[in-house]
């Protein structure tokens, strides 16, 4: 009778511990569920800070290079009106040039216009 009395108390404690267990396994799960979304709202909350620091950034370069934009244009006009200046110098005295010695001017150009027909003659031999 004693061991049938420790065998039911034996089934009783092994009943209460895996109760308990149980019990347990549910409070740690539910622990761990609560720093998984604490964790989770975390990770969102440094994406979302992560997120507006390059949106930052990026309206940042897009400005710079806006203004780079702008001062390579305002330069590249003011070359193209520097040289187109400067052709419209250079036909001005050739063609005054031509005016004061037009013989020579045609000599010149008869001349020039020669040696490139050789030039490109010789090549075709």
């Amino acid at each position: 009778m004693a061991t049938t009395k420790a065998r039911e108390d034996i089934k009783n404690d092994l009943k209460t511990l895996k109760e308990d267990l149980k019990v347990g396994a549910r409070e740690e799960t539910a622990r761990l569920k609560e720093k998984a979304t604490a964790a989770q709202a975390r990770a969102r909350a440094k994406a979302a800070e992560a997120e507006a620091a390059i949106r930052e950034k990026s309206d940042e370069l897009r400005e710079r290079a806006r203004g780079y934009y702008d001062t390579a244009r305002v330069r590249g006009r003011e070359y193209y009106d520097d040289a187109a200046e400067r052709l419209d110098e250079a036909q001005r005295y050739l063609t005054e040039r031509v005016q004061e010695r037009p013989v020579q001017s045609t000599a010149i150009a008869l001349g020039v216009g020669v040696v490139i027909g050789l030039l490109l003659a010789g090549r075709r031999r």
